[in-house]
């Protein structure tokens, strides 16, 4: 096969983020580009799906100048941001700007859905409830506040499937974008039948949902052109940047957890087999794998709003340190207190929360303050109250019967060596950091070679994540711990009334 490399492709939020791999994963090249995202009215999350080709050719176009490599790629893999909504008409042109997942507008839309369907229903096909930016509440709310435009869809689609016919001219999906849309039947793997009757939605006007690493169409002249790349290339269906960043991680059996610390927090376990939560507590999704055995084809997600942007806000709005080295800093203070902050606890919930309450009213509390404490023990009880939060999340995905063995970590907590220390001996378990960034990238030009034949995608993700050596759990301090996440609980259900 023509070409030595992969190239992945990772539409985010904020920017695109691009990878040149060899055969074997390891990256010799990469960009970014950045986007904003648009405001038009107070709630509203909208981006120009414009500005993600853009971007998209501008972070290609560097990568492939870095390693001198236009003519030298073998396939091509696509993540992106889950839930948005890009609207086209019969002629392939955008109607409006995207939708996108921080969208707040259709929260009437949301109950309207869950009124609908019935709450367990919903859980039941789906996996998942419906949340504002989700794309089934934003076409909803396009069908009520939009009628002229509505009249005109003839295609919605996910942001890396726009990024992809932009590509190809091909329309497609995959199971993993389509169940963050909430209009997937989970076991089924594709569009719902009885969620689309009911909110109205033509099966002609979503893209066939195949599978991952399926190729779904070749560059086209023009496409070559604007990346400057070579016309041809595959580029394959694809998925969700949650799913990728679990093969980016090697998390593709249910002997894996991924905890992800950065802004906010993602738990994610993969499953074998569809088990929803009928509490409506986390999200049950179609993960980047087609089910087998010892091949996890779904995952439960449990999402916390508040881990780095918590430790932030004390940063900013506390301490007011601004250096380089604050972070830094704050750690070095965070160390000088005992574990357990001398009998302090925060709740992080500064934005509200989701997995397990799922309650946007509920406030940040620090707790048990007394003219001892200092710096250190409000630094560190923000990084364990954090860690408690997520470790609230995990009961959820206990009480569906996981077991892992072993926990990786990610993001920018991943970096630091406290943390690491508080996660293992909260969650008494070993923990592995994540080594590396751009996980999500790296799934997708995982998808990229799996599609061209070059390797299994499983075995695959396996082998190239690269996790530092384990932080081990002590004994003694989970105990102490394990102690206080009984507090934390309580102090939540003690509160929980007064927050609104």
């Amino acid at each position: 096969m023509k070409g030595r490399y992969l190239l992945g492709i990772d539409l985010g939020t904020s920017s695109v983020k691009v990878v040149l791999a060899e055969q074997d994963c390891r990256i010799i090249a990469s960009a970014g580009a950045e986007y904003p995202i648009l405001h038009p009215q107070p709630g509203f999350a909208e981006q120009d799906p414009e500005a993600w080709w853009q971007a998209a050719k501008a972070a290609v176009r560097t990568a492939v100048a870095q390693a001198g490599a236009s003519d030298q790629i073998a396939a091509i893999g696509l993540s992106g941001q889950m839930h948005g909504t890009v609207l086209l008409d019969k002629h392939g042109h955008l109607l409006a700007n995207a939708i996108i997942w921080p969208d707040q507008r259709s929260a009437r839309q949301v109950q309207e859905i869950t009124t609908l369907i019935g709450a367990e229903r919903l859980y039941e096909i789906a996996g998942s409830p419906v949340s504002t930016g989700f794309q089934a509440a934003s076409v909803r709310w396009v069908q009520q506040h939009q009628p002229d435009i509505w009249r005109e869809v003839r295609m919605i689609l996910p942001p890396k499937d726009y990024l992809r016919w932009r590509m190809t001219a091909v329309f497609a999906t995959d199971p993993s974008d389509a169940a963050g849309a909430l209009l997937c039947d989970e076991v089924e793997r594709d569009w719902s039948g009885e969620l689309l009757e009911q909110l109205r939605i033509d099966p002609s006007q979503l893209p066939p949902v195949q599978p991952s690493n399926l190729i779904a169409g070749h560059l086209t002249d023009e496409a070559a052109s604007d990346l400057g790349l070579a016309a041809g290339i595959p580029v394959v269906t694809g998925a969700a940047d949650t799913a990728c960043s679990a093969l980016g991680a090697g998390a593709v059996d249910s002997s894996k957890l991924l905890l992800t610390l950065s802004t906010g927090g993602q738990l994610l376990q993969p499953v074998e087999r569809v088990h929803v939560d009928h509490r409506g507590r986390i999200h049950t999704f179609c993960s980047a794998l087609e089910p087998a055995p010892q091949r996890a084809g779904w995952y439960h997600m449990g999402a916390i709003l508040n881990a780095g942007m918590a430790l932030r806000w004390l940063r900013d709005n506390l301490l007011g340190w601004q250096a380089p080295d604050a972070y830094d800093r704050m750690t070095a203070r965070a160390e000088a207190s005992p574990p357990g902050a001398q009998d302090l606890l925060f709740l992080p919930y500064l934005a509200g929360e989701r997995t397990p309450h799922m309650d946007p009213t509920a406030k940040g509390v620090f707790f048990g303050l007394t003219l001892r404490h200092d710096q250190g023990d409000l630094i560190r009880a923000v990084m364990e109250g954090v860690v408690f939060a997520a470790y609230d999340a995990y009961q959820v995905l206990a009480d569906l019967g996981t077991t892992p063995n072993s926990l990786i970590l990610a993001g920018g907590g991943a970096r630091s060596a406290l943390w690491r220390r508080i996660v293992a001996d909260v969650f008494n378990a070993p923990v592995q950091p994540l080594v590396g960034g751009e996980q999500s990238a790296i799934g997708a030009l995982l998808l990229a070679g799996a599609g061209v034949g070059w390797f299994d995608l499983a075995q695959a993700a396996r082998d190239q994540a690269q996790l530092g050596a384990p932080e081990l759990p002590d004994v003694e301090r989970h105990k102490m711990y394990r102690d206080r996440f009984v507090a934390f609980q309580a102090l939540y259900a003690r509160n929980q009334g007064h927050f609104s």
